[in-house]
């Protein structure tokens, strides 16, 4: 019996540190393509690996049943608020930005393809009477209405067209009908492999209003059993040392050559990663 309980409790103990090592980590849809080409440096360590636990709309719901130990996740997502508020989660540190992108028919109507302003695309759009068709996505209807005011407020003549639409179906009536619109670069891309060939590019991608903010929130133990504390401050750690930061800058999608994620970790305040 003696042997028998001994055994027992190695297996527990061996059970428990396999759990412990575990770093759960619930995302948003966008970033996943990223942390995969990240995170096998941090699990070269030894110590920790990483489980991408759910990618989804919703990595609150899962951190709030005690699925996930770490969230990344847009600062103004709609659930970063209520998750912060209610001190379900600790202090957020910004890790990354995402972008959207303006795209449109590789036949470029309105000219302006490059443009490093993008406002002035909404600008020449709007001049030439090309179409543009609206994303009701919160973040793309936002930004398409600071554009607009940013270009003199133009008037919303036929080329401004509205159809109820956000995402995905958005940039599919706009192949149909040659418009312009804006969307998130990563689904975009992921978009294009699977319609190949659309006759959509993206046009403009390079004006800082673009990017979208990150934050990692490590589940409150306080509030939540079974956290892994230690790992997902470890992983948060190293996703903020300036070698992680500046392989974000560097990492690139296929078949598209320009930087499509933006390092944000210096914006933290008081950080010492080193």
């Amino acid at each position: 019996m003696g042997r028998m309980r001994a055994f027992l409790l190695f297996a527990a103990c061996g059970l428990a540190a396999a759990q412990t090592s575990k770093v759960r980590v619930a995302l948003v849809n966008t970033p996943d393509d990223l942390l995969r080409e990240l995170t096998p440096a941090f699990e070269q360590q030894g110590k920790y690996r990483v489980e991408l636990s759910y990618i989804g709309e919703d990595p609150w719901g899962e951190a709030r049943k005690g699925e996930a130990d770490l969230v990344i996740a847009h600062y103004g997502h709609v659930g970063t608020q209520a998750f912060l508020a209610e001190g379900m989660g600790l202090y957020p540190l910004m890790v990354f930005a995402n972008q959207a992108v303006l795209v449109g028919p590789a036949s470029d109507p309105a000219n302006v393809r490059g443009l490093p302003d993008v406002a002035e695309a909404f600008r020449r759009i709007a001049q030439s009477g090309s179409p543009f068709l609206v994303n009701n996505a919160g973040s793309e209807r936002y930004l398409e209405q600071t554009l607009w005011e940013s270009a003199g407020r133009p008037e919303q003549g036929p080329w401004y067209m509205d159809m109820g639409l956000r995402d995905q179906p958005v940039v599919e009536a706009a192949a149909r009908i040659g418009a312009y619109a804006l969307w998130g670069l990563a689904p975009f891309l992921r978009y294009l492999e699977s319609v190949k060939p659309s006759g959509q590019e993206v046009l403009v991608s390079a004006d800082p209003i673009f990017q979208r903010v990150m934050v990692t929130v490590l589940t409150n133990p306080e509030k939540v059993a079974g956290i892994n504390v230690e790992g997902a401050t470890a992983f948060q750690k190293f996703l903020l040392l300036p070698a992680t930061q500046a392989r974000i800058r560097t990492f690139r999608y296929g078949g598209f050559d320009r930087q499509a994620w933006w390092p944000f970790g210096r914006h933290n305040s008081g950080m010492n990663v080193q």
